[in-house]
């Protein structure tokens, strides 16, 4: 089952308010997808931290709804 990349950023963005998200679709099929989110909170998190707190906002839909996410985090400069 595939997934909008709109629903990808609204998820992290509800859970991340701050967050300034960018989402490619790397293979149009809607099952492979590239995020790079850049946030306040992830300052001072390490970069698993960082990402965990983008899976833990995607709610469990990796491996079934979203196949693959390619993530990149970082603090505004």
């Amino acid at each position: 089952m595939a997934m909008k990349a709109e629903d990808i950023e609204t998820l992290i963005r509800a859970a991340i308010p701050d967050a300034d998200v960018t989402i490619r679709d790397l293979a149009g099929d809607g099952d492979h997808y590239a995020a790079h989110v850049v946030s306040a909170s992830f300052a001072g998190l390490t970069r698993v931290k960082q990402h965990k707190a983008v899976y833990d906002a995607l709610g469990g839909r990796m491996g079934g709804e979203l196949h693959a996410l390619q993530l990149t985090t970082a603090v505004p400069n």
